[in-house]
């Protein structure tokens, strides 16, 4: 089969991305204008973010198959992709200890003020200080703090079981109740949390979830991190509930353009201590990524003796 691989960059440049079976090429990235040609005779597409939709695809008359390198595919035009008859497949479970890890990381680091402790000795402040050590900003125990989860996939529910080992008590939010967690509405999480973590896939029904409202209710002491999509949080209001000092601090690595631009909200608050940005890597651990190749193949192959595995479309 001939496989075309879009954005091969996006996967990182210390994995092997020749492990798949057939012709096979490799672009790094892609430009939206190259897009289509790089496809018109290819039988398989894998593809991290590029859109894939019906100005792309037309003339990619021999395509039966595109490959997702993540679980969400708010990317693929699957509308068009089943009228066409091309499969859709995705990637399952890869990444939940990758991302769960990382929003671990991000709220310990705010709970900590560990950015400004670490500038205070690297400034060498601390050496011309005379103390032995500093404890300001002041800083909390997370045990006994309240966890809220949003969103109890596989994702969540991994956060949730470090923050039941580090001492909290988990708040979750869920479309359907959960019996084996404390599920309540958005609004009382957002109210009794002091660590909100987001786990919300982007779709018509949350994007926007995290409203001016919603941030509204946040204890001034609270955090937020937002590790699943840009767009279910509204990231103006975001920006300013910190720059107000209405919550304690946020870490976020989605965004609703990405990378964002220059006139983006987050550049004025980029560079503050209870901000932590990074470039959408929640999901891109080494072995996270080794899984999502493996996975890929499987999905192929898979796919040549007809069945169906991870299947959207």
């Amino acid at each position: 089969m001939k496989i075309v691989i879009l954005d091969g960059k996006t996967l990182g440049d210390d994995i092997n991305l020749n492990i798949f079976d057939g012709e096979v090429s490799v672009f790094a990235t892609t430009e939206a204008s190259c897009v289509s040609e790089r496809v018109r005779d290819a039988e398989v597409i894998i593809v991290n973010k590029i859109k894939l939709d019906a100005s792309n695809l037309e003339n990619a008359k021999n395509l039966k198959l595109i490959c997702v390198a993540a679980t969400g595919y708010d990317n693929i035009d699957t509308a068009y992709c089943e009228k066409r008859g091309i499969a859709v497949c995705n990637v399952k479970g890869y990444s939940t200890q990758s991302v769960a890890q990382l929003t671990v990381s991000m709220a310990l680091s705010l709970v900590m003020h560990q950015k400004e402790y670490c500038d205070f000795v690297r400034s060498g402040e601390y050496t011309k200080s005379g103390v032995a050590n500093r404890l300001t900003p002041t800083y909390y125990e997370v045990n006994g703090k309240t966890w809220g989860i949003v969103g109890l996939g596989d994702i969540g529910k991994q956060v949730a079981r470090v923050a039941k080992a580090l001492g909290c008590e988990v708040l979750a939010f869920k479309r359907t109740n959960d019996e084996n967690y404390n599920c309540v509405g958005l609004g009382e999480l957002m109210e009794k949390s002091d660590i909100i973590s987001v786990h919300l896939p982007s779709t018509p029904e949350t994007n926007g979830i995290i409203s001016r409202d919603m941030l509204s209710k946040m204890k001034k002491t609270a955090v937020l991190i937002n590790v699943a999509r840009g767009a279910v949080v509204d990231e103006a209001a975001l920006c300013d509930a910190v720059l107000e000092n209405r919550i304690a601090g946020i870490g976020v690595d989605v965004y609703t353009k990405e990378p964002f631009d220059a006139e983006h909200c987050y550049n004025k608050i980029k560079d503050m201590d209870n901000v932590i940005l990074t470039p959408h890597i929640a999901w891109g651990a080494y072995e996270s990524r080794v899984r999502c190749l493996e996975e890929i193949k499987k999905n192929i192959e898979s796919f040549k003796k007809g069945e169906r595995r991870n299947r959207i479309v």
